[in-house]
């Protein structure tokens, strides 16, 4: 059995809206929103009396989402260090491919994002940066430059 797709990446929030705001920037739209609990979500969490509020981003092809999760309860559990770097083990960034890496990232830090490093090109394929957002997350953005 193979799997059909790749469904989407959950990312966990202390603020909602700040990261609403940081996938916007960044080019996705607003998908589907609202309240989860219930016995089925504690199960699958493996946590008792989880209530979580649930938006999905969807990328401009249609083809990839982010579920953005922030927790009601129970409290949030903060990661160790807050601010991993990119060689942390472990899901570390996801990748986009962009338009421009540049009008990108001036996007991004309107919205507080901070570029870690810097803009740095691999050859003559593409433009590559890791820009950190909301909760720390790092996201990669890659501008195709053939």
């Amino acid at each position: 059995m193979t799997i059909k797709r790749l469904d989407h990446v959950s990312v966990v929030v202390d603020d909602l809206p700040a990261a609403i705001d940081f996938f916007t920037a960044l080019g996705m739209t607003l998908g589907g929103q609202g309240p989860v609990e219930g016995p089925w979500v504690d199960r699958v969490n493996g946590i008792e009396h989880v209530q979580v509020d649930i938006v999905m981003m969807r990328t401009p092809d249609g083809h990839g989402q982010v579920e953005l999760t922030k927790f009601r309860h129970p409290e949030l559990v903060a990661s160790q260090p807050a601010h991993a770097p990119p060689n942390t083990l472990g899901l570390r960034s996801i990748m986009f491919a962009v338009e421009s890496v540049d009008d990108t990232v001036a996007r991004l830090r309107a919205t507080g994002a901070e570029l870690l490093g810097e803009v740095a090109q691999y050859e003559d394929k593409y433009r590559l940066c890791y820009v950190r957002g909301p909760a720390g997350i790092i996201v990669a953005l890659a501008e195709e430059l053939f």
